[in-house]
């Protein structure tokens, strides 16, 4: 069966998952974390990618970012991508690919899914059982989210501005969404839909997203609520 073009729509946030080929580490040394940081910032700016969250994992990486163009996400990627490659396999005189394959990613419904995608990247370390709290990992954007520094890369969504009318007031609502946590179902739709390539969200929200896009966007039909029951509240 041919594989599906993947789904990349200007104006919606994108669920990003890059990975390591075989599960390899894709980092060896904090001058790779920053490296890939720099490339992220050179190139999101160059393609009009607003990343709003990340997380470098030792074998992965995730980004929830609102391509401004059809074309700015995947030019954003495969920039990204071949000029890691090449930094990496200097530094570690080694050969041959880095990537487990293309990217993975999904359209994310952002009034229903937004701010959990971000709590759902931020626990990833806490998850991995790297660090016990999320802040204390260094290679994500939830300190600048916690207003312990600034991030260049990070372009906040509007839903983040909307947790309170101080820096102060969002930072202390992020910061309590976050240790709140995600429950097991949201974790495994955002998961899923984003290794799957389907759209996350109500059937409303997807069923506008066909009327948009030649391809298809759902496993479902059209109308059925896939993970319409999902909450976006723990």
């Amino acid at each position: 069966m041919a594989r599906l073009p993947r789904l990349t729509l200007p104006g919606y946030a994108h669920h990003v998952i890059q990975r390591g080929n075989n599960r390899q580490a894709i980092f060896a040394a904090p001058a790779h974390y920053q490296c890939l940081l720099d490339l992220l910032s050179e190139y999101a700016s160059q393609f009009e990618v607003l990343i709003h969250a990340y997380v470098l994992m030792s074998n992965h990486f995730h980004l929830l970012a609102t391509p401004q163009s059809v074309d700015g996400l995947p030019l954003m990627m495969q920039a990204v991508g071949r000029r890691y490659v090449r930094y990496f396999n200097a530094a570690q005189q080694r050969t041959g690919t880095l990537w487990e394959g293309r990217y993975k990613s999904t359209v994310v419904q952002s009034e229903r899914y937004l701010l959990a995608c971000m709590a759902y990247i931020d626990l990833n370390p806490v998850r991995a059982g790297l660090v016990a709290q999320p802040q204390d990992y260094p290679w994500s954007s939830h300190a600048h989210y916690l207003g312990r520094r600034a991030d260049r890369l990070i372009k906040p969504h509007a839903l983040f501005w909307e947790l309170g009318n101080t820096p102060f007031a969002r930072e202390a609502a992020y910061a309590e969404l976050v240790q709140s946590g995600i429950n097991p179902v949201q974790q495994q739709a955002l998961t899923d839909a984003t290794l799957r390539g389907w759209a996350l969200g109500e059937a409303d929200f997807v069923a506008d997203l066909q009327k948009r896009t030649e391809r298809r966007v759902s496993k479902t039909s059209a109308g059925r609520p896939a993970l319409a029951a999902i909450s976006h509240k723990k």
